[in-house]
């Protein structure tokens, strides 16, 4: 009689990939070769009978069924496992402390909602929430995780995928009264911008535009500029300092009461991403488990192994 389940050691395998970001990641990880890992993900989609990831010469993405394989199986371990600490008297609450680091702008409109949530799930579990737009060094500095922009390079972390932020322009309307609407991106070098200095180089940020249906990095020239909070611009651009690029999440509430006036909506289409990393580990503490796939338990883009 063949097993039924014979297969989910690939099953798990299959998991591991996703979850460390790489076939190569994984296999530190578990102790074993990429290529043996890579096989093990092959099996799984003979069995099934489609594919589970697109593979390119550069990346791995799941598939819209390895997504939601991906996510059903998931929840069986968790059946499962359940069933094991049941039966070994073992149901003890989740505890401990995690240290996590964010930038300002996603730890105020994000990070708060989702925090609070996860107090409510895990109430015995401490969380440290570090506030700052420094890339700051997990292992040196203690850190159980954080939140980075941008696509994250080949590091030898784990990163997972949070959301794709969309940007916007904006302004006062006290500020586009007094110095007039700008109709135009060339318009934009007779106004009183408000850019962000990063932190890793001193340099102005590049606000990311689309122009013409072509993505243009512009650097604004600055009358005021802002370092080490970001949130900094969006404060003095309600204030009628001048024009500011965010994230649409943040000024959500200020464009919908009539604060701020989104500037050139024309330019839009451009993103940055925001990723959760953390350092690859065979047996994560069960608090750090619980927080990453708490907030990577839905994300809002397609899951990318780099």
């Amino acid at each position: 009689m063949r097993r039924k389940f014979e297969h989910l050691g690939d099953v798990e395998l299959f998991q591991a990939t996703v979850d460390a970001g790489s076939f190569s990641a994984a296999a530190i990880t578990l102790g074993m070769s990429p290529s043996a890992i890579s096989r093990a993900v092959e099996r799984l989609e003979r069995h099934l009978g489609m594919p589970l990831l697109r593979r390119t010469t550069r990346s791995l993405s799941l598939t819209d069924a390895g997504r939601t394989y991906l996510e059903r199986s998931l929840a069986a371990f968790a059946v499962l496992e359940q069933a094991e600490q049941t039966i070994r008297g073992d149901l003890q609450s989740v505890n401990g402390r995690v240290r996590i680091s964010v930038p300002t702008t996603w730890g105020h409109h994000r990070a708060a909602e989702r925090l609070s949530a996860f107090a409510q799930l895990f109430p015995d579990v401490t969380v440290e929430l570090n506030l700052t737009n420094r890339n700051v060094d997990l292992v040196a500095e203690g850190f159980d995780a954080a939140v980075r922009r941008g696509i994250m390079s080949d590091s030898g972390l784990v990163a997972r995928p949070l959301e794709d932020a969309p940007l916007c322009l904006v302004a006062s309307p006290a500020y586009l009264k007094r110095r007039g609407v700008p109709r135009a991106v060339v318009d934009l070098e007779t106004h009183d911008c408000l850019p962000f200095v990063l932190p890793s180089t001193g340099k102005h940020m590049p606000w990311e535009l689309r122009v013409d249906g072509e993505d243009v990095d512009w650097a604004p020239p600055a009358r005021i500029s802002v370092s080490e909070d970001v949130l900094g611009c969006v404060s003095l651009a309600e204030q009628g300092a001048g024009i500011a690029q965010t994230f649409d999440f943040v000024v959500q509430a200020p464009l919908a009461s009539g604060r701020l006036v989104e500037v050139l909506p024309e330019t839009r289409g451009r993103s940055r991403r925001f990723s959760l990393i953390y350092v690859p580990h065979r047996q994560l503490p069960r608090a750090t488990r619980a927080l990453i796939d708490f907030l990577t338990a839905t994300p809002d883009i397609e899951t990318t192994i780099v």
